[in-house]
């Protein structure tokens, strides 16, 4: 992954160890698997499948994560149309749900907490990633 991107600056331990930043991914990048979202088939996700290999699902919608994985990674897809304010709750602290943007955290207390009126959904990608990983990641940061 693009995980070279990432700086101590995204690394948080309050209230949980996390991470959270914008645009690991370069935008035409994500622009293009954003495009093809409605098929996983596509080159685009083909080519981003054989470039990184590491397991990933797709989600329409927010309540659709694996809460069973190791470590929750993931990367929000928000709609270009939803114009609405909608957050994430981790342990309590408030995030911004914003179009490519990555929280990764072993917390499994996420909520996705959404203001007055409601989008029809909130599509985000769900990255596989193991302990070992995630420990390795935080290691850089301390």
């Amino acid at each position: 992954m693009n995980w070279e991107k990432l700086k101590p600056t995204h690394y948080f331990e309050d209230p949980v160890k996390h991470i959270y930043t914008l645009n690991v991914f370069d935008t035409k990048e994500y622009d293009k698997l954003y495009e093809n979202q409605n098929n996983l088939n596509h080159q685009t996700w083909q080519d981003f499948d054989s470039k990184y290999r590491t397991g990933f699902e797709f989600l329409e919608n927010f309540s659709d994560i694996n809460f069973n994985k190791e470590i929750m990674c993931l990367w929000f897809f928000k709609e270009r149309s939803d114009n609405t304010k909608s957050f994430v709750h981790i342990n309590g602290k408030e995030l911004a749900y914003l179009p490519n943007t990555f929280l990764i955290t072993e917390s499994k207390d996420i909520k996705h907490v959404q203001n007055k009126r409601k989008y029809v959904r909130h599509p985000l990608v769900q990255i596989d990633m193991t302990k070992n990983q995630w420990q390795k990641l935080i290691e850089k940061f301390r």
